[in-house]
């Protein structure tokens, strides 16, 4: 009896601990799974993600395959050459200065006691006109003696003329040898010498006096005007004291550099009686105010510059100041630029500067298949607009382009744009900065 209470009293104590066991093994079999998951899905995602982007960004669209299978044709604006006479003008820099600049100098001492209108710093001034004057008290006395000792001398003189007749007189009455000399102190020939050379010396003495006296009054040597004036009202001086820097003002000079690729194009006058060459100056200063000069080259030196191998050339400009012609001066030391007439290059074709790349490099475009075609060439020479060629491979009525290309194939189709009027372009950016519409408006039905 004891065994069977037993056994059956602990059966239903086992069945009561098995589904505890089971349950207690269910958590850790979720937390593994879970695990697995975490370690395998993002690379899985990351990887289909990758694999779509691929697929997608591998598609070409449809207007890159249509842009391929057509090459859009290359824009741009064209100018026709053609082959022609082309004159040359020479372009060149330099300063004014004058002609004929003098230090005045004082040739008698003494103390300035009037100073002329005319003798300011700027002043004009005529030839003979009195710029300055000194004390002339010392100079009207010195005048005064000078001219007493003339008196006294030709008086001398006279005295000493009538005593040598005389003495000759005599001499031809008691000889009684006509052809016998009479000694020369009987004629008193050495008094009559001495007397004549004090009178001529005392003449001399005279002329220096008045000379002294004109010299206080110093003037103009020349049509010019003044640079700078050195002395003051009372100032004593020496002489050869500096009073002042005056220039002449009939004409004035420009030093123009000429370039030795330039020479040959220039008919320069190298000696007296060259024909000159005719010059057009601009202000350099101020080139918007449209002032010109006319000039001409009328010498040059005679070496080459050691710095710059270059020639000047000397040109000259009449009434520089505008005193009769009435145009605007030109100042001393003003920078100018000369344009100078050149020989005229025959047969040539000239390119625009704009159209030129890489200094050697233009693109071509053939008028019949509209192609753009590359080509090097090589200048003859050059100014500001046009870049001179001459080569007969060129055919007259091809096409030069003359915009900037970034991208050009060689043997590309081109599309000729037309030409811009720059009025037109400035005025139409002008409206669009302010904000008003340039297009033409649509009527309202």
């Amino acid at each position: 009896m004891n065994t069977t209470e037993s056994s059956s009293s602990s059966s239903p104590t086992s069945k009561l601990d098995s589904p505890d066991s089971s349950n207690s093994s269910s958590p850790s079999l979720n937390r593994g799974f879970f695990a697995v998951l975490l370690r395998i899905v993002p690379p899985v995602l990351i990887m289909a993600v990758g694999i779509f982007g691929y697929l997608q960004l591998s598609v070409e669209p449809e207007e890159t395959k249509k842009g391929n299978s057509k090459p859009r044709p290359i824009k741009t604006q064209v100018v026709e050459l053609v082959s022609q006479n082309y004159p040359t003008r020479i372009t060149s820099q330099g300063n004014v200065r004058p002609h004929d600049q003098i230090t005045l100098n004082s040739e008698v001492a003494g103390r300035i006691v009037r100073i002329s209108p005319n003798f300011e710093d700027g002043a004009f001034f005529s030839e003979g006109d009195v710029l300055a004057e000194l004390d002339t008290a010392d100079f009207e006395a010195t005048l005064a003696n000078a001219e007493a000792q003339v008196a006294r001398t030709t008086s001398s003189y006279a005295l000493e003329k009538a005593q040598s007749d005389q003495a000759r007189q005599n001499w031809i009455r008691l000889s009684s040898n006509e052809d016998e000399q009479p000694d020369p102190l009987v004629l008193r020939i050495p008094q009559l010498k001495q007397a004549e050379a004090n009178v001529k010396s005392a003449n001399a003495q005279l002329d220096r006096a008045q000379r002294d006296l004109e010299r206080t009054r110093i003037r103009a040597p020349f049509d010019g005007r003044v640079r700078q004036r050195s002395v003051g009202l009372g100032q004593a001086i020496r002489i050869n004291s500096t009073l002042g820097t005056i220039f002449a003002s009939d004409y004035a000079e420009v030093r123009l550099p000429i370039s030795t690729e330039d020479l040959p194009l220039l008919a320069l006058p190298e000696n007296l009686g060259d024909p000159p060459v005719g010059v057009e100056l601009s202000d350099s200063l101020n080139p918007g105010n449209g002032a010109l000069w006319k000039a001409e080259i009328v010498r040059t030196e005679g070496a080459l510059d050691a710095s710059s191998l270059e020639l000047f050339a000397i040109a000259k400009v009449d009434d520089p100041f505008g005193l009769h012609s009435g145009k605007p001066p030109l100042r001393i030391g003003q920078p100018v630029t000369a344009s100078i007439s050149g020989k005229i290059l025959e047969n040539v074709m000239p390119l625009p500067r704009i159209g030129v790349k890489r200094l050697d490099q233009v693109y071509l475009v053939d008028p019949d298949k509209m192609t753009l075609h590359k080509r090097t060439i090589v200048a003859i020479w050059a100014d500001e607009d046009h870049v001179i060629i001459r080569d007969p491979d060129i055919p007259d009525g091809i096409l030069m382009s003359t915009t900037k290309l970034g991208y050009a194939p060689e043997g590309g189709q081109v599309e000729i744009l037309p030409d811009i009027n720059p009025d037109a372009l400035k005025k139409s950016a002008w409206l669009e900065a302010m904000g008003v519409s340039n297009k033409p408006k649509e009527k309202q039905n």
